[in-house]
């Protein structure tokens, strides 16, 4: 026959077993039995607030209104639920669901099915559980596994996560592993190699050596400390690598900079200029401002609408330059249409067009066409033909031949 129990107000009791139900007063302690010290109560506990148990307790339910202490273990078979206080447990916890309204507090390892929390949740061992739901911090030392975790303030976490889906509404801090998805609010970081499929930060996304991911959209900035593999990055402002980047399409409002090499499989496009140090390639190239690399080149099409910079040169199916733009470097490509008043330095080329007023060093085509105004100050060599349009200098006289350079 089952029992009901109960400690009174402001009361101290030591107990080790409870055959049914104990009701705990407000301001009340009970210690366990044994060593170390353990209470095991068959039914549920139900506590008044401002409970201490000064041993670990075993429980098939808690539920407690006001602030409630466990000096040891807590291991509850289905749910715990606190209400207008908080939670500490000095060992581990484990349990189907938890309910607190301000803060759970646990120095060891957290076991749960579902997790709901207030306030603040903080575990200083590895975390397990399917739901996660915090309205202000979650900081845990330890490793993360969970399927959904949804933060309204902060998150930190000092271990290696392996996460479905992450969303943050302030700032995240994480220390790699894998997440799958991760929405967060304000910014975004990974201290250590971090596998991911879907980034979505508005703010500032920063990432760790060694990261492998697919789509990447950042409002604000986004800053790699190594290489990156991705499949899409869509960033509002500025991209810095500090290695390489390998994927399949980038877009950037701002600005781009490469330390090593960036090699996509699809499309660039960079509203204000980009800077890589080694080589840069993709099936198609959109600069608005500026491109500085080693060397370009695109399967199909290059468009820039201020300069080119490069050592080896840049090379396309089509090259454009838009009007004044500047290009530093060869240009090679089957058609190359430089702007008005553009400057450039060699190009071959199959169909070149040199817009009113443009500047080149040498031609090298097929089939060029040079508007009035322009001027060539080294070769012009064709082998099909020449097609000049008003006033034109050349620095040597055109010379139609059998084969180009």
């Amino acid at each position: 026959m089952s029992e009901k129990m109960s400690v009174p107000r402001g009361g101290t009791v030591a107990l080790d077993n409870v055959q049914g139900d104990l009701r705990v007063g407000e301001d009340a302690t009970v210690s366990g039995k044994g060593s170390p010290p353990k209470l095991t109560v068959s039914g549920s506990v139900y506590c008044e607030g401002d409970n201490v148990f000064d041993c670990s307790l075993s429980a098939e339910s808690l539920e407690a209104e006001g602030d409630v202490t466990v000096r040891g273990d807590l291991e509850v078979k289905n749910d715990v639920s606190v209400e207008d206080g908080r939670l500490e447990v000095h060992g581990s916890m484990s349990a189907k669901q938890v309910d607190v309204d301000e803060a759970l507090i646990v120095s060891r390892d957290l076991t749960v099915e579902e997790a709901d929390v207030g306030g603040h949740l903080r575990a200083d061992g590895n975390v397990k559980a399917e739901e996660i739901d915090v309205g202000g911090r979650f900081e845990a030392k330890g490793e993360v596994e969970a399927q959904d975790v949804d933060v309204g303030g902060s998150l930190s976490i000092e271990s290696k996560a392996n996460i479905e889906h992450m969303d943050v509404g302030g700032r995240a801090t994480v220390a790699g592993g894998r997440i799958r998805e991760i929405d967060v609010g304000g910014s975004f970081e990974s201290k250590a190699p971090l596998e991911f499929e879907e980034i979505d930060v508005g703010g500032v996304v920063r990432l760790a050596d060694g990261n492998k991911g697919g789509r990447v959209e950042v409002g604000g900035s986004f800053k790699v400390d190594g290489d990156l593999q991705f499949s899409e990055i869509e960033v509002g402002g500025k991209v810095e690598m500090s290695g390489s980047g390998e994927g399949r399409e980038m877009a950037v409002g701002g600005k781009a900079e490469v330390d090593g090499s960036l090699k996509l499989s699809e499309n660039l496009e960079v509203g204000g200029k980009i800077e890589v140090d080694g080589e840069v390639s993709a099936k198609n190239m959109e600069v608005g401002g500026s491109l500085r690399s080693r060397k370009a080149t695109a399967q199909e099409r290059v468009e820039v609408g201020g300069s080119i910079d490069t050592v080896e040169g840049v090379s396309a199916c089509l090259v454009e330059i838009g009007k004044r733009g500047e290009v530093r470097g060869p240009i090679r490509a089957d058609e190359v249409l430089v702007g008005k008043d553009a400057r450039v330095e060699t190009i071959y080329g199959k169909r070149v067009i040199l817009r009113t007023g443009a500047l080149a060093e040498n031609i090298y085509g097929e089939d060029v066409s040079i508007e009035s105004g322009c001027r060539v100050r080294g070769e012009t060599q064709y082998t099909n033909e020449l097609k000049v349009n008003g006033n034109v200098s050349f620095g040597q006289s055109p010379r139609k031949v059998d084969k180009l350079p």
